[in-house]
């Protein structure tokens, strides 16, 4: 053992006998001397701890929350997608009851069919119906929702139809224009792939000087198509070299169609 350790030791020996040399009441005094000194340093530590213990008390509350968000989040999604599952029956439902209203109330003959294929190469030109001759479906019959005329049926099988939209160049319709003594015929425009089509209603007189808004309906010339029909609304109006020719856009939204019928009669 070091010299300096040694007088360590004796010091520490001579420091401890004189406080034992103390009575009861000085030992308790020089405890609460020392107490008091360490007080502030015991306090700081109780705060610090508690201040730990709330700080894990709040990141326990943060992992609550966060899975209670998540939890509400997940609800909210389910919601969401049950609500428009409700708005699409809704609108389905709507539909079909338009379209019953529409086949009660119509003074034709209606077939009603479910669009089967559309041809992607003429997308707005001909589509696939699942009904054809055992449903009475016979070539040549007009084809209609409850907005106005869709086409025409063109082949025709034991339980599926070719229709030629209105909307194909091939497809003729006699036309007449409300308001007006003008007879016309109708036919498509060739138009790119996707995009709204026009139809082009011809032979019109030069002074016909038609105005947006006007509606040309079938004027039951031809047999084909029986006169009433809705075709579409006139969009501008031209004079040509030989005749009169207006621009129309077809009443029925022929890129969205579902469900069609087919007039095979009167009633």
């Amino acid at each position: 053992m070091s010299r300096t350790s040694i007088i360590a030791l004796l010091i520490f020996g001579a420091i401890l006998g004189y406080f034992l040399s103390f009575g009861a009441d000085s030992t308790r005094k020089f405890q609460a001397g020392i107490y008091q000194l360490i007080a502030p340093f015991l306090s700081s530590g109780s705060g610090l701890q508690k201040q730990i213990t709330s700080v894990r008390s709040g990141l326990k509350s943060l992992e609550v929350l966060e899975r209670e968000n998540t939890a509400l989040r997940v609800e909210n999604r389910e919601l969401r997608a049950t609500n428009q599952g409700l708005r699409d029956v809704e609108h389905e439902v709507n539909r079909l009851r338009h379209a019953l209203n529409y086949r009660e109330r119509s003074v034709f003959k209606l077939v009603p069919a479910v669009i089967v294929t559309r041809d992607s190469s003429t997308w707005w030109h001909t589509l696939t119906i699942n009904r054809g001759k055992e449903d009475g479906i016979d070539s040549d019959m007009a084809v209609v929702t409850d907005e106005g005329l869709v086409g025409k049926t063109t082949t025709v099988g034991a339980n599926i139809s070719l229709v030629l939209l209105v909307s194909d160049e091939n497809c003729k319709v006699a036309a007449s224009v409300e308001g007006t003594r003008e007879q016309g015929i109708v036919s498509g425009e060739r138009v790119t792939s996707g995009l709204t089509p026009f139809l082009d209603l011809k032979f019109l007189s030069k002074q016909a000087d038609l105005k947006p808004g006007q509606k040309a309906y079938t004027s039951g010339m031809g047999g084909v198509f029986p006169s009433g029909l809705p075709i579409g609304v006139v969009k501008s109006f031209r004079v040509r070299e030989l005749d009169g020719q207006a621009q129309l856009n077809p009443t029925v939204d022929l890129s969205h169609l579902e469900d069609v019928f087919v007039v095979t009669g009167r009633k």
